[in-house]
Order: C-alpha cells, then sequence, then structure tokens
C-alpha cells in the first residue's frame, strides 16, 4: 500500500536548494549524470572517501585537509578520517564577523537578547584570553551546567578555540547526575548560573552548584553567570561570568587540532549505570553537521534556525554548528508551554523563524492541548519543522498539516547522541510521506538486518551502518583498550555499527522507527515495537500518554500497559475496552496488552525520553542503578507492587 504523500517540493523548489547544486557539483567534479537523490546517495556510499573529500572542499572548509583522506576504511572501528588534517572547530563556525545577527535568546521570563556576528567573535577573543591567562590549554576540559542562553555557546567556542574540550548539561540535573558526569572528565574549569526559571518559577541553584563543586576535585575555577538575577556572593574559587572576562583582548587566536582530537565529550542517559563519556572529534562533527545543516536542512544565511532544547541534549550541540553557516539561531530556555502552550509559536512569529525544531512530543502534547498556529499565528517564514527525540507518530504528520502550516517539509530527523547527528532526516528535494523519514544520510550506508546480519527491506530489524564515517566517536573516555566503545557499537555484528534502533526501510527509500531494540516487546515470540502501540493508544483524547513494558509471565512475555490520562478521567472497563480496541484494529490482536493500568505520571530522562527499560526493573523487583538520569525518578514508585502484575 502506498503511504500517503504530505508534502512536495516543486521543480523551482528543488532547483534553488543546496543539496541539488551538491548535486550538480558532484555531478560535474566526478563526470557523471547524478539526477536523483536515490543515485546521489548511492555514489556518496559506494564512494565514501571520494565523497566526504568533497564535503571538505565544497564548504572550503577552515584548515588543512591533508593529502590523505582515509586509513583502514574497512575496519570498524578502527577507520581513521583526515589523518593528516589540522583545523580549528571554533573558527570555522565564527568565520563570519559582520553584523547580522548570529543569536536570539528568548528567556521565559521574557527576557530578550541578541548579538551579531562580530560582537559575537568579540564576546568569544574575550573570553578566550581569560582562559588563557588561567593556563586552558588543548586537551583541558571544561563544563558547563548551563541554560539555552548566549552565554553558554560563547564559553564552547571560547573552549574549543583553544582546542579545550567542552562538555554540558542543563541546570535542573540533580547533583549526582552532575557529578556522575563531570567526575569522570575531571574538568579545571565549571561554568554555571546563579538559577534560572522554569514553569513561572525562579528556581536559586546555589546549593547545588557548592555541593556539585565539593565533588569535582579538579576544579581550579567557577564562573558564574548572573542568569536569574539573585546577586549570590561569591569565594576565593568562584567568579562572576562579567569579572572574569578580559575586556582587553582584541583579536582571537585558534589552535589547530588534528582532525579526530577530542572537541565534545557527551554523556549517554545513564539509566542502566553511570553515564559513558562519549568522545566526540573536531573534524568529524563539523563535517557532517556542515552537510545535515546546509544540504539535508537547506540552512543558509538567510535563515533563522531554532530548536527546542538543553545544553544537556546532543540537539543543543547540532544547532549551534548552525553558525557555520552564517544563520541567526534563536535560543529559548523555559518551559515550552508556560505561560501558555502557544509561547513558542509566539516567539516563531515574533523572530520571523524558518526552520523550527523540536521534539515528537511536543507535538503530540501540543495537539492534546487542541493548539492551532495556523489560524493563530502568522508563519509567512517558516519552511521546515524538523522533530527528533522519540517517533514521531504519523497522526502528527496529520497535525502538523492539519493546524500548523500546509506548505513546509516536515522532516522527522533519528540518530543520538552516539554519532552527535542523524543517520535518517530530512530533504528538501524529497516528498513527505506520513509517517517516514525521508531519507538515508548522505555517506551513510544505513540498512536494517534481520538478526543473522542480513539486509532486509520493507520488514522490520535492526538499524545498521556498514560503513565508517567521520562522525563516529573517537572513543569512550577512560576506555584505553576501546573494549566498553567496541561493545556499545560493534560487538553484535563483524565490521558494523549496530545502532539500537528497530526499523523499516521503506518502498521510497525511506525509514521508519519502531523504537529501541531493547525495549522491543516479544510476547509469543513475536517482536513489537513500543512505538506501534503508542501511536494507537495516544489517538484516544482522553490519554496524555503511555508507556508498554514486557512482563515476564508464565514461561513467556506479555504486553503490560500504563496510561497518563487527562485530569478527572479514571481508567474504567470502558477505557480499556476501547483502548484494546484501538489497538487491535489498527494494529494486530498481538499487540493487545494484557494488563492496562493507570498512573499519574511516567518516569523520563532530564532530555525527555521515556524510560521503558527502568520501568520494566521496577516491575521485575530490580534495582534502577541510576535514578539521578531522570527528571522524574518518584514517578517510579507508581510501577513497584502493583497489584494487577500479579494476576
Amino acid at each position: 500500500m502506498t503511504t500517503k504523500i504530505m508534502w512536495q517540493p516543486d521543480s523551482s523548489q528543488i532547483a534553488a536548494t543546496r543539496m541539488n547544486d551538491f548535486m550538480q557539483h558532484i555531478s560535474r567534479a566526478q563526470n557523471l549524470e547524478l539526477n536523483s537523490y536515490a543515485q546521489l546517495h548511492d555514489w556518496s556510499v559506494q564512494h565514501h572517501e571520494t565523497f566526504w573529500r568533497n564535503i571538505w572542499d565544497y564548504f572550503d572548509v577552515l584548515g588543512e585537509a591533508g593529502d590523505r583522506t582515509l586509513v583502514d576504511g574497512n575496519k570498524l572501528p578502527g577507520a581513521q578520517w583526515f589523518p593528516d588534517a589540522r583545523l580549528n572547530f571554533a573558527e570555522n563556525l565564527l568565520r563570519y564577523q559582520d553584523d547580522h545577527i548570529a543569536l536570539i535568546f528568548r528567556g521565559e521570563n521574557g527576557a530578550r537578547q541578541q548579538l551579531t556576528y562580530a560582537e559575537l567573535r568579540h564576546e568569544v577573543a574575550a573570553l578566550a584570553a581569560a582562559f588563557k591567562q588561567q593556563g586552558v590549554v588543548a586537551g583541558d576540559r571544561v563544563a558547563a551546567m548551563m541554560p539555552n542562553c548566549i552565554e553558554t555557546i560563547i564559553a564552547m567556542l571560547a573552549t574549543t578555540s583553544l582546542g579545550a574540550i567542552w562538555s554540558s548539561c542543563s541546570p535542573d540535573f540533580g547533583v549526582q547526575g552532575v557529578v556522575d558526569r563531570f567526575g569522570q572528565i575531571e574538568p579545571k574549569l565549571f561554568i554555571t548560573v546563579d538559577g534560572y526559571f522554569y514553569n513561572g518559577k525562579q528556581l536559586d541553584i546555589s546549593e547545588k552548584v557548592n555541593a556539585i563543586r565539593t565533588e569535582l576535585k579538579t576544579l581550579e575555577t567557577t564562573i558564574i553567570v548572573d542568569f536569574a538575577g539573585l546577586e549570590h556572593r561569591y569565594d576565593a574559587t568562584s567568579v562572576a561570568w562579567n569579572d572574569y572576562l578580559d575586556r582587553s583582548a582584541t583579536t582571537l587566536e585558534f589552535v589547530k587540532m588534528p582532525f579526530n582530537a577530542p572537541l565534545y565529550i557527551m554523556f549517554s542517559s545513564g539509566t542502566t549505570g553511570v553515564p559513558k563519556c562519549i568522545v566526540h572529534g573536531v573534524g568529524g562533527t563539523l563535517l557532517q553537521h556542515l552537510k545535515e545543516h546546509a544540504l539535508h536542512t537547506d540552512i543558509d544565511r538567510d535563515d533563522v534556525f531554532f530548536y527546542f532544547t538543553t545544553c544537556g541534549w546532543m540537539m543543543w550541540n547540532w544547532l549551534v554548528s548552525g553558525l557555520a553557516q552564517g544563520a541567526t539561531l534563536v535560543l529559548f530556555d523555559g518551559s515550552p508551554f508556560y505561560p501558555a502552550p502557544t509561547v513558542l509559536w509566539d516567539i516563531a512569529e515574533q523572530e520571523k523563524i524558518s526552520v523550527f525544531g523540536t521534539s515528537a512530543k511536543y507535538l503530540s502534547a501540543l495537539e492534546k492541548a487542541e493548539c492551532t498556529p495556523r489560524t493563530t499565528h502568522h508563519l509567512d517564514s517558516l519552511r521546515a519543522i524538523l522533530t527528533t527525540g522519540s517517533v514521531l507518530a504519523p497522526e502528527s504528520f496529520d497535525y502538523v498539516y492539519r493546524d500548523i502550516k500546509t506548505n513546509l517539509c516536515l522532516s522527522s530527523i533519528s540518530g543520538g547522541t552516539d554519532i552527535v547527528s542523524c543517520f535518517a532526516l530530512g530533504n528538501p528535494i524529497l516528498p513527505v510521506y506520513r509517517g517516514e523519514l525521508q531519507c538515508k544520510g548522505l555517506g551513510l550506508d544505513v540498512q536494517v538486518c534481520n538478526d543473522n546480519g542480513e539486509a532486509i527491506t520493507q520488514e522490520k530489524g535492526e538499524l545498521v551502518c556498514r560503513n565508517s564515517f567521520p562522525c563516529m566517536p573517537i572513543g569512550f573516555w577512560n576506555d584505553d583498550d576501546g573494549q566498553r566503545y567496541f561493545n556499545a557499537y560493534f560487538a553484535r555484528f563483524e565490521n558494523t555499527w549496530a545502532h539500537g534502533d528497530y526499523a523499516e526501510i521503506t518502498e521510497h527509500d525511506g525509514v521508519i522507527i519502531y523504537g529501541r531494540s531493547d525495549a522491543v516487546l516479544n510476547p509469543g515470540g513475536v517482536r513489537i515495537g513500543t512505538a506501534e502501540i503508542y501511536r494507537q493508544v495516544e489517538k484516544i483524547d482522553s490519554v496524555l500518554e503511555s508507556i508498554a513494558i514486557g512482563q515476564r509471565w508464565q514461561d513467556d512475555e506479555r504486553v503490560v500497559l500504563f496510561v497518563r490520562l487527562r485530569d478527572g478521567v479514571t481508567l474504567d472497563e470502558q477505557l480499556e475496552q476501547d483502548i484494546r480496541k484501538i489497538i487491535r484494529s489498527n494494529a494486530t490482536p498481538r499487540h493487545v496488552p494484557a494488563i492496562i493500568a493507570q498512573v499519574t505520571d511516567i518516569p523520563r530522562t532530564i532530555s525527555g525520553k521515556i524510560v521503558e527499560l527502568a520501568v520494566r526493573q521496577v516491575v521485575h523487583g530490580e534495582t534502577v542503578k541510576n535514578t539521578d538520569a531522570l527528571a522524574n525518578p518518584e514517578a517510579l514508585e507508581q510501577f513497584r507492587n502493583r497489584a494487577e502484575l500479579n494476576q
């Protein structure tokens, strides 16, 4: 059955894209006739060494590429990209030095700030000079617990301009969650705020900051941004942001680093133990983001680019790289539903946002709140919506085109912290099919395989990548023999990256994600992606969200579904029947849960992802090893020792 096309670019739109220009560039350079994305993608995979060299040249990367592009290219892991290259990440993000607006900050409390590219460069120079005076050098770690504000980007750019390594989280993390992350990487500097705003509240974090500083034994200085206006006094080992900056600095120097030098240290969710420290390299991160922003998202200097994210989610790192395209980035910190569910659309209208990024869960919640931005806001500038974080249900595609805007490219994108980018994502020259990610990323041999590692299409299986690519992590921190890194991605299939997603390649060569492989349900030996159940359940107006797990039961597994309902609604026999009926009618009898139970909250990570594995552990009486990775760990108690689960 052919899936419905929700949007399709016309010939003039296609001709104007950078993806089309790049395809013509490759055709000329390689003496080819590439007339479709499928042809371009096939070429980029078959000749991935030449492809990535062309990405460097096409985007005129500042630095020296060196003579060699790829060494040991067939080794996963082990391939070395651009082993002779030297470049600086911050220099490539600060290549523009004019009066074009670089950053706009919008705070929940009504604050608005902006910086031009020239002003941004000046601020980065002032902080980098202060870092240099303190002795920060290449390889040092700078850790930040910051809101998504302008100072955070300045700090990242100053850090990476010196070849030092950046790592960040958001101020809503608990003390142990921060220590579990930053304690492993031993930072020299810690950057944070006095407090922040969320859901109408001013939150003072001074006690939390002091507790964290006590645990981070390697800290030399804590730099505190006066974000919430709380006017705290500082001790001898801390200093106010404005007092720390070296305003006498007039130039900004960039330390050239090897292509595979560490740039970012990012962290796994940590719900099954202490978070893994994933190290991403300078060159691979830059090349991948250049490709994804310019080609797959068609971002250029005329765009106003927004992504709703915190500094503890990889989408912040992805957003910031938009500076390399000279675009204007819009930063927001606060609740996306305060003081009203329309707050982000108010900003989109006021700032003339052209590319709007968010989570799939946000769009679902927006629909449940009966928001219709199409009728309440002027969104003439908006041309693309990006979503990630969880599966975007087909019904959310309907919602976007019905209630937000008809003429835009809705790009569901998927990858993760593991690659600080995407395996499957959007494409301005392809149609949008309902429920599908538009395409596999250029240069990435993305496939879906069965348990034997054999490639399959139009069937569900494991999402893998068969070739090496520059943005693979350079390893895990403190994993000297590389064994933890190998076990995380390469142990299952030989010479293949196994990503851990349960997915399908469609007849259009698009991708459907059904959830995480480790959360797949297996009643009677039949594999079921949790997203297949959520999609049906959340069609019911009374259900705000749900979480499904597999419970061990009588030498098999049965599906248990927990639902969070609207205020005042109770799970009764009729509602249970309605839930089972809609699942059976639109999925299969295997998808119908054996048990349905009501909860008042569903546990999720600080970046907003629901945690099926943690719920499954609680239901089975097992210990959840790291509840500090959760935004609402108290929610887990609702799943413990429930009478329904013993029936």
